[in-house]
Formats: C-alpha cells, structure tokens, sequence
C-alpha cells in the first residue's frame, strides 16, 4: 500500500515539474521578412506570429493614405506616406501579445485600425503531451503494482 502511494507521489510530482519549469527555446532565433501594407482601416496581416530571440524586419507600407505603425512594449513607431515604404527592424526579446495600432489619424475608424504581434514558442501542445504520457505511464506502474495480489 505504502509503495502505490509513492507511485502516484512521483507521478504528481512529474506532472508538475512539466507544468510549471520553463522549457528552452526549441528552435534556434530566426529572421522573419514581413511585408505590413496599411489600408483604411486594417493591417495586412493583421497578425504577427514569432518566437522570443527572432529579428523581425517589417516592410510598412500605405496604400492609400498616410498611416502609422506604433508596438506597444515595444515603443516603436513610425509613419508612411502611400507608395513609400518603411523598414523597421528590432528583436522579439519579449514573450507575449502586443498590439500594434496606426499613429496617425487615418479617417473615422482609426481608432480600430490595430494589429497583433504574438511572441512566444508555443510549448502548450508539448506539455500536455509529456504530461499525458506521465500520467499513462504513472497508471501502468500503479496497475502492475497490483499484480500477484488475491482480490477477495
């Protein structure tokens, strides 16, 4: 009884040094080429996607008035004019969602003209797997600690 005990101990234990140690980047930093056209009253894309570490290099672009580009966290901002681009270069060095919104009054739904940048390995899907596999192998080990025993 004491050692299935133990079992489920270790196998909690397991589960929670998966949940909450921070696992190292998986891939090594890279440099992302985007190209961002602004246009009454969206981005395009309108939805940034890297990893902590990447250099992002953005090539701001209007295509029919003069918009701005301001990262929120990251305090980067810029204007450009239709048919000028702008490039704009920084590191992701921060995890999380930031917004990125234009700077110049661009018409009457300018205050809804905002993007996201998403910075972050995604190491969900890898946690529940690794804790999933912990869990089926903590079961098999509980179940084969019953085996020899008469059940009444």
């Amino acid at each position: 009884m004491k050692a299935r005990l133990i079992i489920v101990v270790i196998v909690l234990a397991l589960m929670m040094v998966v949940m909450l140690v921070p696992i190292p980047y998986l891939s090594k930093p890279r440099t992302h080429h985007i190209t961002l056209d602004s246009q009454r009253y969206e981005y395009d894309p309108g939805r940034l996607e890297v990893h902590q570490g990447d250099t992002v290099i953005i090539d701001f672009t209007a295509s029919d008035v003069v918009h701005g580009f301001y990262l929120e966290g990251y305090g980067i901002e810029t204007r450009v004019e239709p048919g000028l681009t702008k490039r704009i270069e920084f590191v992701a060095d921060k995890p999380g969602k930031f917004r990125f919104r234009c700077s110049v009054t661009c018409g009457s739904m300018h205050p809804f003209m905002i993007g996201e940048l998403v910075v972050g390995p995604n190491t969900t899907l890898y946690r529940a797997a690794a804790t999933m596999l912990i869990g089926i192998a903590g079961t098999l080990i509980y179940l084969w600690s019953f085996k020899g025993e008469q059940h009444e």
